[in-house]
C-alpha cells in the first residue's frame, strides 16, 4: 500500500469542499454508544507549552489514528502560529501505515469547531439573540465560522484582554456577515448573549456566576472549549451548578480534564448529573427541553473527533 503524505495546503482544500458536521456527529454517536476504542490521553506540559496525544478506533471502520496537537500561546510574540501537529492514519487490518496529514494543527482546530457547531445545534436556545465569544484567537474565529449554518443570529460580542486583538478580530469576523461589538468587559458576555462560546486557555473563571443576572427568564447556553487540560477553567463551577443540563463529549474524559472536572473537584457537580453529547445527537438522552433553560457543552477534544476528520480528508483524496 504506497503511503499517502497530505500536505496543510492540500487539506485545506480538501476539507472545504465536504461536509463534515454530520462526519463529526457519527463520530460522537460511535463514541457514546461504545463502539469506540480510545484510551486515556497522552499529555506532554511543558514550561512554553502543551502536547496532547490522542489516538483510538471505531470498531469495524478501516482505520485507527494517532494525533499529536501542540499549543504554545506565547508564540503570537514570535510570528508563529499556537498550534502545531500532524495527524497518522493506520490500517486496522495490518497496522501498515496509509496517510500522514501534515495538517499543523489545522484539522484539529476545525474538528474543535465543528464539536462547537454540534452543541449549538442541540442545545442551543431556538431563538438566539446575541452570540458571545470569549477569546480572539484562531479557535473564536473558527467557532463562529462553524455556527453560520446551525444559528441563523449574526449579532455577535467577542471579549478579548487587548484592543489591538478585538479590533483585528472584528475587521476579519465583520468580512464575514457578522456585526462584531467588542467588549474588554467580560460580565457583558453573560448578560446580554444567549449564546456563548469559551476558546482561551485560561486556568481560573472568566465567566462568573455572579453575571447570570435575567438569564432564568432568557435561558442560554454555553460550550466551553478552552479548557482541556485538568489545569484550565473558564467558567464559573457555580454555573455548572447551576445548568439545567451538563455535556460532556467524554464523561471519563471530563472527569478529569476541563470544566466539569473543576466542577466536581470543588463539589459543585457530581457525575450522575452528566450527559454524553453523543446520545443527545442519537437521541437516546433528553438535552434542552425548554429556550429558559441554562445548558453547557464541555469539549475536551476526543480521539473520535481526529480519526472522522482524518478518515474523510484520506478518503477524499482516494477519490480524485
Amino acid at each position: 500500500m504506497k503511503l499517502s503524505i497530505i500536505s496543510l495546503e492540500e487539506i485545506k482544500k480538501i476539507v472545504s469542499s465536504i461536509d463534515l458536521l454530520p462526519i463529526i456527529e457519527q463520530g460522537f454517536v460511535a463514541y457514546s454508544s461504545e463502539r469506540a476504542v480510545v484510551p486515556p490521553v497522552g499529555e506532554l506540559l511543558l514550561e512554553k507549552g502543551e502536547v496532547h496525544i490522542k489516538y483510538g478506533y471505531i470498531k469495524g471502520d478501516e482505520y485507527y489514528v494517532i494525533k499529536i496537537a501542540s499549543g504554545f500561546y506565547g508564540n503570537a510574540s514570535l510570528g508563529l502560529p499556537s498550534g502545531n501537529g500532524l495527524m497518522l492514519l493506520f490500517s486496522q487490518q495490518t497496522g501498515e501505515m496509509v496517510s500522514i496529514l501534515l495538517d499543523e494543527a489545522f484539522l484539529t482546530d476545525t474538528r474543535t469547531a465543528i464539536a462547537g457547531a454540534i452543541a449549538a445545534k442541540y442545545l442551543a436556545p431556538k431563538n438566539v439573540e446575541r452570540i458571545g465569544i470569549v477569546g480572539t484567537g484562531i479557535q473564536a474565529r473558527l467557532q463562529l465560522m462553524y455556527l453560520k449554518p446551525v444559528v441563523a443570529c449574526r449579532d455577535v460580542l467577542v471579549w478579548g484582554r487587548g484592543e489591538k486583538q478585538l479590533t483585528e478580530y472584528r475587521d476579519d469576523m465583520e468580512k464575514h456577515s457578522f456585526q462584531i461589538e467588542t467588549t474588554t468587559d467580560i460580565a457583558l458576555i453573560l448578560r446580554t448573549c444567549n449564546l456563548v462560546v469559551t476558546t482561551t486557555p485560561a486556568t481560573s473563571p472568566l465567566l462568573l456566576h455572579s453575571d447570570l443576572q435575567g438569564v432564568q427568564q432568557t435561558g442560554i447556553h454555553i460550550t466551553a472549549v478552552g479548557s482541556d487540560t485538568a489545569e484550565k477553567q473558564e467558567v464559573d463551577a457555580a454555573i455548572l451548578e447551576q445548568a439545567d443540563v451538563v455535556v460532556a463529549d467524554s464523561i471519563s474524559q471530563c472527569l478529569v480534564r476541563g470544566e466539569i472536572h473543576q466542577a466536581i473537584k470543588s463539589g459543585h457537580l457530581s457525575q450522575n448529573e452528566l450527559v454524553e453529547l453523543g446520545n443527545i445527537i442519537d437521541g437516546t438522552t433528553t438535552g434542552r427541553t425548554s429556550d429558559y433553560q441554562i445548558t453547557i457543552a464541555d469539549l475536551t477534544g476526543v480521539a473520535v473527533q481526529d480519526i472522522k476528520i482524518a478518515e474523510a480528508v484520506y478518503r477524499s483524496r482516494l477519490q480524485k
